[in-house]
């Protein structure tokens, strides 16, 4: 069911289209008749809305280009037109006055294709085989990009131009004086030539970058100087980069990171970090990392380009994941592939060998989950008017499993009876993929958000005043102007590169400071009694944690986190499994309240949460923490970066043993002076 923003806007679409093919038909008709009046607006009213349309809602124009109806053939047929158009007007002599503009036409029309041809020339030359981030790149003469409308948009660049040769042709054919035509025409001309040659100063060698060669030995260099010892290796589409994000923290702490990515586009979706990142898109070009001082590599993720990294014979490979949980994600047999899994506690290895992936015993290490330190303890019940009860549901995932999220069967149960409790405050912060697999679960999730909606417009009460707000902007800003680089909208991959250079100071540090002030902000800028959908960025899950007494979810990693806090917690089953088999199949759940989809458990969920005594799961959740997240002490991050080194020193004993075997293999070179053996000529006769 679509949202009730999207209707008006198909509305609009279509309306503009169906404008768009009527004034081609007024053209043609108008055209043949002819009937200037209505030949002239429907010339200069096509091509206006045509360049409008290319700059508001490209989009819509793209799927034209699917059917090879794209800016190009839509202006060749408008000029097309208002040629004919000219022929079929008296008192324009066809030979004298309308066959020049004709020939000035394709001449504007051969400007425009060299254009094109040397855009493509300089975004190549302007392509480098590597993208990096956080890395003085200025040997390689990085450069400012070229204006956007040469460079990169076809469509931008033919029509903008074509603005004044149409104008000046439409203007032709409603006053009969060719002069017009001549004057746009010339202008269009004169501009788009002054433009090309402009946009070619670009592949003088000034402005070049160097060579691939020449970047791959610089490259070498670079990682010579800064001696990387352990890198995250990630590799996704435009929606998973937060399973990378979530690690940076981490990564920070540990010494001489690297970030190794390989899509192009995911280089500006990994959050501020000081940590070095480069993109590798080509698997030739990664393989300089094998003579490297890189000796580990973690992965939070499985791809499908993860096993060409694996091939690299002198880093050893470490699977940490980006959360666990008991799924069958969470023991995934592609686990197998890499050196070591990286686990949380005792309840993932258990996990992997009830599973029988291949992932053996010795191979997993726990190492806590370090990044849970911001998770604030359990300090008692609601001490405030108001509960405050987070619903984070995770999505639908690709198996069509219901169980996989309460969304579809439970989420409107769930939320209308939290809803009923006056003393409720809920925040309701849904995956980000929700919906897009099952259209149901993206159904039932507007519904969702139209409930809170509805039940908050009911609530009054004293508000914070102005600034609360005004304080929220200002830390919006600070936090914004740390973790956000801002660009021209003509920059281009190197350009960003340019930009993105070393950072100064301790970045990390500042944004650490500042994301909390801005959440203390964020908190304080609502009253306590109202409801909060939270689908952006900020405040992040574990904010949420913090801010919340009660959680409800699925069986997900965010159970797992949110054990760290030993608060109460509820899991929805809507597995059509019986609690008792639920329970055994899920040890998540082992410590919380299962619902089922008919949530008539809420009620007493939260008089369990606001009067502790009622509560008998205190005791299984501290006994579950230790399970599913190991001992506090030493803490996770002590943990992890022993684990860190202890790979990293098998990285170097392999190196050694190498090392060793090869120089047993390969004989040494004889000595001035020693015999030749009988029967071999000497280096004289050979």
């Amino acid at each position: 069911m679509p949202s009730a923003g999207l209707a008006p806007r198909r509305i609009a679409q279509f309306s503009a289209l169906f404008a768009m093919f009527a004034l081609f038909t007024a053209q043609i008709v108008s055209a043949l008749l002819p009937n200037i009046p209505v030949f002239v607006v429907a010339s200069a009213a096509g091509l206006v809305l045509d360049t409008f349309l290319q700059y508001r809602d490209p989009g819509l124009l793209a799927t034209l280009g699917k059917v090879r109806f794209d800016a190009l053939v839509r202006q060749l047929l408008r000029d097309m037109l208002i040629l004919v158009g000219l022929l079929r007007i008296d008192g324009i002599d066809p030979l004298r006055e309308q066959a020049p503009l004709l020939v000035g036409l394709c001449v504007f029309y051969v400007v425009h294709f060299t254009c094109q041809a040397v855009s493509v020339l300089v975004r190549r030359t302007r392509t480098l085989p590597i993208v990096t981030r956080n890395i003085d790149a200025s040997e390689l003469r990085l450069s400012a990009a070229p204006p956007r409308v040469l460079a990169r948009r076809q469509a931008h660049r033919l029509l903008t131009f074509s603005l004044p040769v149409t104008a000046g042709l439409v203007l032709t054919a409603a006053t009969q004086d060719v002069l017009w035509g001549a004057v746009g025409l010339g202008t269009g001309l004169v501009a788009l030539a002054l433009g090309t040659a402009y946009l070619a100063t670009w592949l003088l060698p000034k402005k070049r970058a160097k060579s691939e060669q020449q970047v791959m030995e610089w490259l070498d260099r670079w990682l010579a100087k800064y001696q990387p010892t352990t890198a995250m290796y990630f590799s996704g589409g435009t929606t998973s980069a937060y399973q990378a994000n979530m690690w940076l923290s981490t990564l920070s702490e540990l010494e001489k990171p690297l970030i190794v990515l390989r899509e192009r586009f995911m280089v500006q979706k990994i959050d501020a970090t000081d940590v070095p990142v480069i993109c590798f898109p080509k698997v030739s070009t990664m393989f300089s990392l094998e003579n490297s001082t890189l000796k580990t590599m973690l992965h939070p993720a499985n791809a499908a380009k993860t096993s060409q990294v694996l091939r690299i014979p002198t880093i050893k490979h470490a699977f940490i994941n980006h959360g666990e949980s008991d799924k069958l994600s969470s023991c995934n047999p592609y686990a197998k592939a890499y050196d070591e899994v990286w686990v949380a506690g005792p309840a993932a290895r258990e996990r992997y060998a009830l599973a029988e992936v291949g992932v053996e015993d010795k191979d997993i290490v726990e190492v806590g989950r370090p990044q849970l330190a911001p998770i604030r303890p359990y300090a008692g019940p609601p001490t405030g008017t108001y509960t405050t009860v987070l619903y984070a549901p995770t999505w639908e995932g690709w198996d069509g499993n219901p169980g996989n999220t309460s969304v579809v069967l439970a989420g409107e149960n769930i939320v209308r009876k939290l809803l009923a409790d006056d003393k409720v405050r809920l925040l309701y912060k849904p995956h980000p993929m929700t919906g897009s697999v099952d259209p149901r679960a993206g159904a039932a999730n507007e519904r969702i958000k139209a409930m809170i909606r509805e039940a908050g417009a009911k609530r009054s009460g004293a508000r914070p005043g102005p600034e609360a707000a005004a304080e929220l902007t200002r830390r919006t800003a600070e936090l914004d102007r740390l973790t956000s680089t801002s660009f021209r909208a003509s920059a281009d991959e190197m350009e960003r590169m340019l930009l993105q250079g070393t950072p100064g100071g301790d970045r990390e540090a500042a944004i650490a400071e500042a994301t909390l002030a801005w959440e203390k902000a964020y908190w304080a800028s609502f009253p306590e009694w109202e409801h909060r959908i939270i689908t952006e960025a900020r405040p992040s899950i574990f904010a949420c944690f913090n801010a919340s007494d009660l959680l409800i979810s699925d069986v997900s990693s965010v159970v797992s986190d949110w054990l760290s806090s030993e608060k109460p917690y509820s899991v929805a089953n809507t597995s059509g499994l019986p609690e008792t088999a639920f329970r055994a199949a899920f040890p998540t759940v082992s410590a919380g309240v299962v619902l089922t989809p008919k949530a008539g458990g809420v009620p007493a969920l939260l008089d369990a949460v606001r009067n502790p005594e009622k509560d008998q799961f205190t005791k299984a959740r501290a006994e579950l923490k230790e399970q599913l997240l190991g001992p506090s002490d030493p803490p996770s991050l002590v943990r992890f970066d022993s684990a860190v080194k202890a790979l990293c020193a098998k990285a170097d004993e392999r190196r050694v043993r190498m090392e060793s075997r090869l120089a047993n293999e390969i004989p040494s070179p004889r000595e001035a002076g020693d015999e030749v053996p009988e029967g071999e000529p000497s280096d004289s006769l050979r």
